[in-house]
């Protein structure tokens, strides 16, 4: 060996732990791509084309739920396999199988993949990353398992068993990692979602308790677990918790309110309670629909595209600015209000980094929707989409929800494009995005003298 020889470091190791996670969900895709173009993907043994391959991949790894082909006519079983497998990586993270396969063949976790985990699941320590990635996965399964089981009861009997077991486990996976990718266009008619079953509690509600628990996060899960008292419950639970029920609440509240004697009229008082609270479950997270959304008022979809743009919480299946930026957000402006001097709740303070991130997550969704919602409205057939069509398929892309006024098949091929990248920056994250590519600033020593600006 040349003394002056170096070893020089893997290129993965060159990458930042933002840099990695923006790599990894990206091969997903590009593996999901390949394998849904090839023509053992398709029902008619085609070859699908790169553009719509991609479309769905992406829909896939950032458990979104938008389509371009109904799922379950245009796909064969294994194209239906493939889109199901990308859903539950896409869901539970690539960090998280991966370690998952690390342990199963013995392989111990180094601090750089440990960073990779804390970064990905959104976690302040690394000493109990890996515990944390065994929970996750204990949980997902446990959950998933549930959940498909009390599908079958309703899948079995009207599919039969094998198809009723597979349609069950499908739907299961794809509810929990709040994916919305349904398997009833033979059913009900292409793109129909699960609206034929709008009045069967069974599916309505199992359907709803696993978008909820896939969408509060598994921290939560874990400290709701553990500690089984909100009052011990730490302060991110309660918030995550607290913020939840009063979007699910309110969400319900303004649907039922807003569409009972119009796209709700004609159904039982207890038709319409499912509707309405299905449809304030699924709209923050899932995209699945059990009723026809062109029939609500403009006002109800305007307050569907609120809950789609905050979204789930924090290292969940979901995405959205998420509900503690939300709380976070309005903690502040009541702090403001009350003239306090720091921003506090649960007699607990608040560091002014953690509100800094929140308006910045904020700030920066806003303005890539906005940017999307001009882009689509200068690309796209305005036979097909007018500005609320453009706001809401940007607001569901954005918030990997997954729901579509207008109809994503309808989308040219620069539409595509943009609604993939606008899915691909909800999933991963505007902020983890800007920063992976955003070489960091060391910190100034010296302090600038401050200076006055009038705002209000």
């Amino acid at each position: 060996m040349r003394k002056n020889s170096k070893i020089h470091p893997s290129p993965l190791y060159i990458l930042s732990p933002g840099q990695m996670m923006v790599a990894g969900f990206g091969f997903l895709i590009l593996l999901g791509t390949v394998l849904l173009a090839s023509p053992i993907s398709s029902a008619n043994g085609t070859s699908t084309s790169f553009i719509d391959a991609m479309f769905t991949a992406t829909s896939a790894v950032c458990v979104t739920g938008l389509v371009v082909v109904d799922t379950s006519i245009h796909w064969s079983i294994f194209g239906k396999v493939v889109i199901i497998l990308l859903i539950q990586v896409g869901g539970l993270g690539f960090m998280t199988l991966g370690t998952l396969v690390a342990l199963i063949f013995g392989k111990k976790i180094n601090l750089r993949q440990r960073i990779l985990i804390k970064e990905a699941l959104n976690q302040d320590e690394l000493s109990s990353s890996v515990k944390l990635i065994k929970k996750v996965l204990k949980y997902t399964l446990l959950i998933e398992g549930l959940g498909a089981l009390l599908l079958s009861f309703a899948f079995i009997p009207q599919f039969g068993l094998l198809k009723g077991v597979g349609y069950s486990i499908f739907t299961s996976i794809s509810s929990f990692c709040n994916a919305g990718f349904d398997l009833m266009g033979r059913v009900s008619g292409e793109y129909s979602s699960i609206v034929s079953y709008y009045n069967r509690p069974l599916i309505v509600f199992t359907i709803s308790a696993l978008i909820i628990l896939g969408g509060i996060g598994f921290p939560v899960i874990i400290n709701v677990v553990n500690k089984r008292n909100f009052k011990k419950l730490n302060l991110n639970s309660k918030l995550v918790l607290v913020t939840t029920a009063i979007l699910i609440a309110g969400g319900f509240l303004m649907i039922f309110l807003g569409e009972m004697g119009h796209a709700l009229h004609g159904m039982s008082l207890w038709e319409k309670f499912q509707v309405a609270f299905f449809q304030s479950v699924t709209t923050r997270t899932a995209g699945y629909a059990t009723i026809d959304l062109t029939q609500f008022r403009e006002s109800t979809l305007f307050v569907m595209m609120i809950l789609m743009f905050i979204g789930a919480s924090p290292a969940s299946t979901g995405g959205g600015i998420k509900t503690t930026t939300a709380a976070i957000l309005f903690i502040a402006v009541k702090s403001f209000i009350k003239n306090e001097n720091e921003i506090t709740v649960q007699h607990k303070r608040i560091n002014v980094f953690t509100f800094r991130k929140a308006l910045g997550i904020f700030i920066i969704a806003i303005t890539i929707a906005v940017l999307g919602v001009y882009l689509l409205s200068i690309t796209q057939d305005p036979k097909h989409f007018d500005i609320l069509s453009y706001s809401f398929e940007v607001s569901s892309a954005l918030a990997t929800v997954g729901l579509s006024l207008a109809g994503s098949y309808h989308l040219n091929g620069v539409g595509k494009v943009i609604i993939m990248v606008l899915m691909f920056t909800g999933r991963v994250g505007s902020l983890t995005i800007f920063t992976a590519f955003i070489s960091e600033n060391k910190r100034k020593r010296v302090r600038y003298p401050e200076a006055k600006v009038l705002v209000g």
